[in-house]
Formats: structure tokens, sequence, C-alpha cells
């Protein structure tokens, strides 16, 4: 009844090779019958995908990381306002030789005035709510990661861990068993130091949020590993990772080394994702395969990262806000 029809559907009909020249054609026809399928279809499936994770909390930065976080299998997470409050109390001071536990708080708290730290933040407060007077320091400089350093009344100031004190070539091993004791407690330690040696030390806990086990528990039941970084002290880290089941633990690392941790993994051929909140895991954050950053934490962390937790709770990434979401998300942009 339609000849011309019966005769072109023979395979020898047209210019050779005749199967990939109707083939050529066919697809020619599909794209032009159907241009909305490319240019409406992909951007608007993308669109839906980030609104959804958007009234969920989680922002994303692009499709790239909608992707990816999908393929993520290893996740390292800081501590300090990832996995706690970030909001941490202060505890105690202790003197070494020569110097009482007020003098150091005041010390200290007069040099962190100028620090972004959770941690120096409450020992201002402490220093403040004993109506100590606090001066300004005549000099301020910030270690990212391992502490502060400056001067006050002609002599040099340096508060940081234990990392900053073997840079500065500061002996901590006379208050080492005291601040050992604190660390196994999960306590942050913080030395002191004047004029390159040992003032003191102090101490400051920070809660781990109520919804962090939960979200560790169903990251660990999909399959995910998790591994921690932190600038605290190795037994500090080690303490709250007992608490929270996790087992690879990393203390007083620099942000360099958070991203070396980044990069060794994913030349082992991890899919990275790399959680945190603070200006020294940026550089970790924006070289992991999705960067996810707490909204509660700094704009350099969220600028760095291609993931923001708004509520600055790992359950977004965890949960049926989390992993059930990706799927959703997935599936509107397949579809």
């Amino acid at each position: 009844m339609f000849p011309i029809a019966s005769e072109m559907a023979k395979p020898w009909i047209g210019p050779e090779p005749s199967w990939v020249y109707g083939l050529i054609n066919a697809v020619a026809v599909l794209i032009i019958a159907c241009p909305c399928a490319l240019g409406l279809a992909t951007p608007m499936s993308i669109m839906v995908a980030t609104g959804r994770g958007a009234t969920h909390g989680v922002l994303f930065r692009d499709a790239a990381a909608i992707e990816n976080l999908r393929k993520v299998d290893t996740l390292i997470v800081d501590k300090t306002g990832t996995l706690t409050e970030g909001r941490p109390s202060f505890e105690k001071a202790i003197g070494a030789d020569g110097f009482d536990a007020d003098e150091v708080l005041r010390l200290a708290a007069s040099l962190d005035q100028g620090s972004e730290h959770p941690l120096a933040a409450a020992i201002v407060t402490a220093a403040r709510e004993k109506n100590i007077v606090l001066d300004k320091p005549e000099q301020f400089d910030s270690a990212s990661g391992i502490g502060v350093r400056g001067a006050l009344a002609g002599k040099a100031l340096a508060l940081g861990n234990t990392a900053l004190m073997e840079q500065l070539g500061v002996d901590v091993a006379p208050m080492a068993a005291q601040a050992e004791a604190l660390r196994a407690e999960g306590a942050s330690v913080m030395h002191l130091a004047v004029d390159e040696k040992l003032a003191g030390i102090l101490a400051g806990s920070d809660p781990v949020k109520a919804t962090t086990a939960e979200a560790l528990a169903t990251l660990r039941k999909a399959g995910i590993r998790v591994v921690m970084a932190t600038g605290d002290g190795l037994t500090t880290a080690r303490a709250v990772g007992q608490r929270l089941g996790i087992d690879e633990v990393h203390g007083e690392v620099k942000p360099a080394d958070k991203l070396k941790l980044v990069e060794k993994l994913q030349s082992e051929g991890r899919v990275v994702a790399m959680a945190g909140d603070g200006i020294n895991d940026a550089p970790a954050l924006a070289r992991a395969d999705v960067g996810i950053a707490m909204g509660s934490g700094t704009d350099v962390a969220m600028n760095s990262a291609q993931l923001t937790l708004v509520k600055g709770d790992l359950r977004g990434i965890a949960t049926e806000d989390g992993i059930k979401l990706i799927d959703k998300v997935e599936s509107g942009m397949n579809n």
C-alpha cells in the first residue's frame, strides 16, 4: 500500500553505509522534532531537584554536587561545630610554676579577644564573668587550626595546641599529665606560653550534638566510611570518637593535613565528602568530591563547599532528608 516506504525500509536503499546513514537521519529528525527534551527538560529537572533539597535544608551549589553525593563512600568530619555544638564552655585554667589560674585566664582571654574560634569566645566570656580586666594585645596573629600569637605588655604570648608549642620550641612536658587527664574526659586543652615558656593550660568542653550519633549510625548503615579529623588533641578526639563509634580518628591536624587526608583517600579510589564549619576546613572542603558546610559555620567554609546544611545537622544527608532525599532528587532529574 505504501511502496515508497516499503522500499525505503530496505537496508540497501540509500548511500553507503546505508544503516549508519539512516540512523543519523533518524536521530536528526528526533532532535528537530523534540528540542524541549534538551533545552528544557534537563535544566528543569536540576531546578526541581535543587528546590526539593532546599525544602529539606540542603542547599546544593550545582548539579554536580547532587550527582556526586550519591557516589560518596567516605565522609571526613571535623569535630568542633560539626559533630559538636560548636559552643564550648570554659572549664578551668591551671597555672604552671610562677603563674596562678586567674593570671593564666587573664592573659589567654586578653589575647583571645581577636580570635573567632568558639573556645576563644568561651575563654573571654569566662574572664569577664569573673570581672577580670582584660588588656588589648599590642600584636595579634592567628595560626589557623593550631592557635594564636601576640604581644601583651611587651611579652610574647602564644595560645594553642601542642603543634603550636612544638613550632615555638615550648616544652609542655611539665603539665603533660594534667593536660592528658583533661583530654581523656573529652575536654579540649590549650597551652599558654609567655616568652616561649609554658605558663599554664586551659580546658573547655563542647557537648556533642544530640543528633550526631543518629546521623552517623545511619551513614554507617548505608556503607559510608566515617573518618574524624580535628585540630584538637588526639586523646580528646579519641574520647569523642569512642562515644560516637568512630574508629578512624586523626588529632592535632592542621588545615594542610586535612587536605592531604582528602587527597590520600581519593588516591585510594575513594569518593570523598568532607564536612566542616571552620576556616581551617576550607582547603579540604574545596578539594573533596563533595564539600559539606554547616550553615552555622563560617562564610569561608560555605563558600568553599558544594553543599550547605542550613541547620548544621548531619541528619540532613543521613536520613529521610538526606540519603532517601538524594534518591528522590536523582529520580526527578532522570525523569
